[in-house]
């Protein structure tokens, strides 16, 4: 016999943008791009097991609904507006035991024009983005992770390798100055908000944290002469959980982008290695890949 052990449905790749007018200045706008996805659980098992779909919120349905929730509440901070999303859909249909919303804000900077932020145009200046997933379930209150995705660093010196494991399958030399490059993914989980009215209460703690472990994150890789990533990582990790006092654990995934050394020996001796080195070979894979959780002592992720 089988038996139905998980189900959930939604609709992915919501596509939503916003614009901010002032009342008073109409030109003067803010503009707010987003990808949205919602995913529902409860009491649908009949769908699967019976071709009963009497508890089938249609995806359609959940679509048209980010749309109108966007249209009646802000949509900044994202952890707010996911989060108001999740508990709508809980709020509206008894059957629907749990309410998963995940928001990707894709970047739209403001551009300057003749020396002064222009008041209606902007520019993607690269493929950083903000992360939201906001988990509301029936009777336990919502659970928030926010995040940095996308997020591409690189410095040419002031990293460092050595004193690792060695055995008969090494050929890695160790080093003492190295390029180091990466494309930031972190999270970090908030403690669980009991009610929509709890997030809304906090809600001007979100843009602040996450603008805070964008700094973090920023400074902590320029500054730091990296022992090694695995360090690094964690110094970061240990400065948001001080930063943000809410927030619980703090996960980093940061693969390692490799820029080899290019031997040019071979042409009348021409030097470009170690010291003497200027010209790499960027290379896509295979690559390192190093990932944390750090938490608070006795604190686990709940996301």
């Amino acid at each position: 016999m089988a038996a139905l052990a998980h189900a959930r449905y939604g609709k992915d790749n919501i596509r939503l943008y916003k614009v901010a007018r002032s009342a008073t200045h109409p030109a003067q706008q803010d503009v707010t791009e987003m990808t949205v996805c919602t995913l529902l659980a409860g009491d649908i098992a009949a769908s699967w097991t019976h071709a009963d779909n009497a508890n089938i919120v249609a995806t359609d349905t959940q679509k048209q609904t980010v749309y109108l929730l966007a249209k009646l509440h802000p949509v900044n901070p994202p952890e707010l507006f996911a989060s108001t999303v999740a508990q709508h859909f809980l709020d509206t249909y008894p059957h629907i035991a749990e309410a998963t919303v995940s928001i990707i804000v894709h970047r739209w900077t403001r551009m300057d024009v003749d020396g002064r932020p222009h008041p209606h145009s902007f520019m993607r200046d690269g493929v950083e983005t903000r992360v939201v997933a906001a988990v509301a379930k029936r009777a336990a209150g919502i659970s928030i992770r926010s995040g940095i995705k996308g997020l591409l660093v690189l410095k040419s010196t002031g990293s460092q390798f050595w004193g690792f494991h060695r055995d008969e399958y090494t050929r890695l030399p160790e080093t003492t100055d190295r390029i180091l490059s990466t494309e930031v993914e972190a999270g970090w989980h908030w403690r669980p908000f009991a009610s929509l009215a709890d997030v809304h209460a906090d809600v001007g703690d979100f843009d602040q944290a996450w603008s805070d472990a964008r700094k973090i994150t920023l400074e902590t890789f320029a500054k730091e002469n990296s022992p090694s990533v695995q360090n690094t990582m964690y110094l970061m990790s240990e400065q948001i959980l001080a930063a943000v006092p809410r927030v619980e654990a703090v996960e980093y995934s940061l693969p390692n982008k490799h820029y080899f050394e290019i031997d040019m020996s071979w042409f009348k001796g021409l030097k470009n290695t170690g010291a003497d080195a200027e010209v790499y070979a960027p290379q896509s894979d295979p690559n390192g890949l190093i990932e944390c959780t750090v938490t608070r002592k006795g604190a686990s992720p709940k996301l």
